[in-house]
C-alpha cells in the first residue's frame, strides 16, 4: 500500500518550528495568507476590465442564499444581476440589501433564460437542488450549488453525468474545502505526522432553536405571498403550510436531515485531507428525542464509517455524531487519530497532539510481570532493558502545536473566490460533481441505515450502493 509521504520527525520539527513557549509550539498560518489566498487569477496592478465581469443569478434566498450572495460580491469582478425566491419578502429584501436595480422573480427559469448571467448560485431546499442544477448547466451556467449535492444518492449520477456533457464549472457550497485551515491538515497528515491514521472522529452539536432549525415564519405568509406550488415540486402533494416551507429542513420531504446538512461538511473535510473517495460499509442510529414540533426528521444522530484501504490511506474508521440538543452549548470538532499522534480541526485552527503508540511489550503496573517470582522479576527486567534499551513511545519535541487563520480571515469568501476563479480559467474546482456526491451519498447512506435499520454498503470509488 502506498501511504502518505512521510518525513523525518527532526525536518518537521525544523519546519514549523517558530518559537517554544515551554512544550507547546506555536506558529500561526497567518503568515501564509498572502501566499495561500485563493484569488490567483487577479491580475498584477489589481485591476478587472468590463469583460472579466461574471454576471451572477441566484437562485432560492433563504439564510445560505443571502449569505451566498454576500460573499460572492465581495470577490473582484463579480455583479450580482438577478434573485429568485419563492417569497415575496424575501424578493424584496434581496433589493433593500443588494440594489434596486437587481431583478427578481419567482421563476428560477426566468434566471436560467438570460444570456447575461454566466453563474448560478442555489440555495434552494435540498429536493431541488439536483434539478435547478442540471437545467442552470444545460443552459449553459456555471453552478454553485448548496450541499448536499443531491437529496437522493440516485440523484447525483445525474449532476455528475451532466457536469461531464456540458463541461460547466460546477462546484458544491461545502465551504470548508477551501479554508486554510483544511489546508495546514492536510499538509499535517501527508506529512505523516500521526504516523498511521487508525481512526477518525467528528461531531457538530448545537443547542439552539436556530440550531435546530427552528427559523423564523413571517407575519405575512400566506398563499398570496408563497409560490407553495412551486414549492412543492416532486414532493408528495399537500395543502399550504408556512411551517413546511420556511422550516423545510424539518422535513424528509425537502430535506436530508442532520446527516444531509451537518454530516456532508464532516465528510467534505475528511476526504479533502486525506483524498479518500469514501466509506465502504455504514450504520446509524439516533432518534428524535427533544425538537417534537412536528418534525419527521432526527435531531440527534450518531453514525459509524469502514473506510477501506487505500493508496492514500489505510483502513480506518470514522466516527460522525450530530446533536441538535447537545447539553453544553454547541461545538464542533473533527480528529484524525495515528499511532503517532492526532490532528484536531476546530474553532478556525488546527492543533496537532504528538504522542507515539508504544510498538514493544511493557512490564511492571498491570503486566503479568507482577505475578512472576521475585527472582524471575530481576531475570526479566534485565533481559528486558537488554532487548529494548529505548521507549519505542518516545518523540521529538515539541509535542503540541497549534495553527490559527489570521484575523478577520473568511473561509466562505474563499470557497466562493474559489468558483470565480475556475469560471474564469475554465477548470475544475475540488469540489466538483464528483466530490460533491462522494461526500453527499455516505450522508445519504447513514439516512437509509437509520430509517431501515440496517448496515448500508456503499462504493466510493464506483459511487455504486453495494
Amino acid at each position: 500500500m502506498k501511504k502518505p509521504p512521510k518525513k523525518s520527525r527532526r525536518s518537521f520539527v525544523k519546519k514549523i518550528t517558530a518559537g517554544v513557549i515551554g512544550a507547546s509550539l506555536l506558529p500561526s498560518i497567518a503568515s501564509e495568507a498572502k501566499n495561500t489566498h485563493i484569488l490567483e487569477w487577479e491580475k498584477p496592478n489589481g485591476k478587472i476590465s468590463a469583460n472579466d465581469t461574471i454576471r451572477v443569478g441566484a437562485i432560492g434566498m433563504g439564510i445560505m442564499g443571502f449569505n451566498n450572495c454576500g460573499s460572492v460580491v465581495k470577490v473582484p469582478g463579480v455583479k450580482l444581476v438577478a434573485t429568485c425566491d419563492l417569497y415575496d419578502g424575501r424578493l424584496e429584501r434581496s433589493k433593500e440589501v443588494f440594489g434596486n436595480d437587481l431583478f427578481t422573480t419567482r421563476s428560477y427559469e426566468r434566471i436560467l433564460e438570460r444570456k447575461d448571467i454566466d453563474a448560478v448560485i442555489v440555495s434552494t431546499s435540498d429536493h431541488w437542488h439536483d434539478h435547478i442544477s442540471i437545467a442552470a448547466m444545460q443552459a449553459g451556467k456555471a453552478v454553485y450549488c448548496e450541499k448536499p449535492m443531491m437529496q437522493h444518492i440516485d440523484e447525483g449520477k445525474a449532476m455528475v453525468e451532466a457536469q461531464h456533457k456540458t463541461g460547466q464549472v460546477l462546484q458544491v457550497g461545502s465551504q470548508r474545502v477551501s479554508s486554510l485551515v483544511l489546508k495546514k491538515a492536510k499538509e499535517l497528515y501527508e506529512q505523516g505526522v500521526i504516523g498511521q491514521l487508525i481512526a477518525a472522529e467528528a461531531w457538530n452539536d448545537r443547542q439552539s432553536p436556530m440550531g435546530a432549525w427552528q427559523y423564523s415564519i413571517p407575519t405575512d405568509a400566506s398563499e398570496k405571498t408563497v409560490d407553495w406550488d412551486g414549492f412543492i415540486g416532486d414532493a408528495p402533494k399537500r395543502g399550504f403550510d408556512p411551517v413546511r416551507f420556511f422550516r423545510w429542513r424539518n422535513y424528509r420531504d425537502y430535506g436530508t436531515g442532520v446527516a444531509g446538512d451537518l454530516f456532508v461538511h464532516l465528510f467534505s473535510g475528511l476526504h479533502f485531507i486525506t483524498s479518500s473517495v469514501g466509506p465502504e460499509r455504514i450504520y446509524a442510529t439516533g432518534g428524535l428525542r427533544y425538537w417534537k414540533d412536528g418534525r419527521d426528521a432526527a435531531d440527534i444522530m450518531t453514525a459509524l464509517f469502514d473506510y477501506p484501504e487505500a493508496e492514500t490511506h489505510p483502513a480506518f474508521n470514522f466516527q460522525l455524531r450530530v446533536n441538535l440538543i447537545s447539553g453544553t452549548g454547541g461545538g464542533s470538532m473533527t480528529r484524525l487519530v495515528g499511532t503517532d499522534g492526532v490532528i484536531e480541526i476546530g474553532g478556525g485552527q488546527v492543533v496537532l497532539r504528538r504522542s507515539k503508540v508504544p510498538t514493544q511489550p511493557g512490564y511492571g503496573g498491570w503486566d503479568t510481570f507482577e505475578t512472576f517470582t521475585a527472582a524471575q522479576q530481576k531475570e526479566y527486567e534485565k533481559w528486558y532493558k537488554k532487548e529494548f534499551p529505548t521507549p519505542s513511545h518516545q518523540i521529538e519535541e515539541p509535542a503540541e502545536a497549534v495553527f490559527k487563520t489570521p484575523d478577520g480571515y473568511d473561509e466562505h469568501f474563499d470557497h466562493h473566490a474559489n468558483f470565480i476563479n475556475c469560471i474564469r480559467e475554465n477548470r475544475t474546482p475540488i469540489e466538483d460533481a464528483v466530490f460533491g456526491m462522494r461526500a453527499a451519498a455516505p450522508s445519504l447512506a447513514a439516512n437509509l441505515s437509520f430509517y431501515e435499520k440496517k448496515v448500508v454498503k456503499w462504493d466510493g470509488a464506483k459511487m455504486l450502493m453495494g
